[in-house]
């Protein structure tokens, strides 16, 4: 438009920087964490350019249903509209631009701006405006109508967003990552969860020092040794983490990178191989041992498969670039700022959709939302001040480089398969090698970010 300086948003390919000098084998410049420019294209080339998850679909089962959240930045509604299709909604009004919906969750078919009014249905289709007659322009015109993502699709429950039509679809984009997914889910009733109220957190660092840490088993006994000295002093025998107080690299669990940015940390060989297995590791947290003894006595053998769909699957699987799934809970990273992340934490919950438990169902769910209180509060602090220390550290100028190379260049430590995955030992920085070499090709290049609106009928 003349006059106008042009309005589309900072991406990698714009910014000029040689990615390949930013991102190299064994390290990256700190300037990657601590650039608001970068961060700025990130919010385009990253979280909008590819498949980002935003919502749970047991969060709006129902038509009309919504829940709020972002992508990225941009603040967003995420619902099924009357007819129950998926949509995720900007949540900003066209007229001025305020957000539609203050509220988190809730269900409504329409959406009435607070400021002037402006209302439109939940499929973004503007419904009315107040006293219409002051303005000459045909409200038909579907510009009025609410900004949409174009693509919304989901994975067993798991709802991710792109503004980027040229993204594969998504069990494309998944890939591997999905099988480990699968077997999260697969050892609950039915096959799925139903998705709890959150555990909210804050740190004053970049996002992706989260994402770095999301499979390091390297820090375990340092950063967690005082809950893990915790769980010794409760409890007898090895639980929680204790299988990373010796010699973890010798241990069968593993690291895998299974590409796009997704790697999951495989801690289930550490387990007996019997039911009960994954139950007698889990760390203690208030009123189990009361539930156990209750399940012992009204179950007998089958207390042991009962108690451990309560326990916390000992996998970390990460889905790039902002969801974690760990034990029993979902974790997602959200950008506030270059230096500004928010880590929410949501409990899950089973569904005996067949009436196969009965009554220990309620049992069974409120000891998952216990494990609330163990490592989301004991255990993620910990992280947290790793991440606002390492934001500090990366004040210091002069100092430009971080170091992911632990397992680099060793024979045989790391191993590449048929399918292009990749494991190493629990402790190796492969999988950060390997999502950073991702995330720089994504930078290097130029999406294409678009937005649809309803077409009027």
């Amino acid at each position: 438009m003349t006059g106008l300086r042009s309005t589309k948003p900072v991406t990698g390919a714009s910014l000029g920087y040689d990615w390949s000098e930013l991102v190299q084998e064994d390290r990256v410049h700190r300037l990657i964490y601590a650039d608001p420019q970068i961060f700025a294209a990130e919010m385009s080339n990253i979280f909008g350019g590819i498949w980002v998850y935003i919502a749970h679909e047991s969060e709006i089962p129902n038509a009309n249903d919504f829940v709020t959240r972002r992508l990225g930045q941009r603040p967003m509604i995420v619902l099924r509209d009357s007819a129950g299709k998926l949509r995720a909604l900007f949540n900003r009004c066209t007229h001025r631009g305020t957000t539609l919906t203050r509220a988190e969750k809730g269900n409504a078919k329409s959406f009435s701006c607070p400021y002037h009014g402006w209302n439109f249905l939940n499929t973004g289709q503007l419904r009315g405006v107040p006293w219409a007659d002051g303005y000459a322009c045909d409200f038909r015109d579907s510009t009025y109508n609410v900004a949409q993502a174009p693509r919304v699709e989901s994975y067993r429950g798991f709802i991710f967003v792109t503004l980027n039509e040229k993204m594969p679809p998504l069990r494309d984009w998944l890939g591997g990552i999905t099988k480990p997914i699968d077997e999260w889910l697969d050892r609950n009733p039915g096959g799925k969860v139903k998705v709890c109220e959150a555990n909210r957190f804050k740190f004053k660092g970049n996002w992706k020092l989260a994402y770095d840490n999301s499979s390091d088993g390297y820090h375990v006994i340092y950063s967690h040794r005082s809950l893990i000295e915790t769980e010794a002093r409760f409890q007898d025998g090895p639980k929680g983490m204790s299988y990373y107080k010796n010699s973890p690299d010798s241990l069968d669990m593993y690291v895998k990178y299974t590409g796009n940015g997704h790697h999951f940390k495989d801690k289930r060989p550490n387990l007996e191989k019997r039911p009960g297995g994954l139950w007698a590791i889990e760390s203690v947290h208030p009123g189990m041992e009361h539930v156990e003894e209750k399940f012992r006595r009204l179950y007998g053998a089958r207390a042991d498969s009962l108690l451990d769909l309560a326990g916390s699957e000992p996998v970390n699987i990460n889905i790039f670039p902002n969801l974690s799934l760990l034990g029993n809970h979902i974790q997602v990273f959200e950008p506030v700022s270059v230096n500004e992340t928010n880590a929410v934490w949501y409990g899950t919950m089973i569904e005996d959709e067949t009436g196969e438990l009965g009554e220990a169902v309620q049992d069974i769910n409120a000891l998952r939302m216990r494990t609330q209180e163990q490592f989301p509060n004991f255990g993620e602090v910990d992280d947290l001040a790793n991440f606002e220390q390492i934001q500090r550290g990366l004040d210091c100028l002069e100092d430009e480089w971080v170091y992911m190379h632990r397992g680099l260049g060793i024979a045989g430590r790391i191993k590449h398969h048929p399918d292009g995955s990749i494991t190493g030992p629990a402790t190796d920085e492969v999988f950060m090698r390997e999502y950073i070499a991702q995330w720089r090709r994504l930078m290097e290049c130029d999406p294409d970010l678009t937005v649809t609106r309803e077409i009027a009928p």
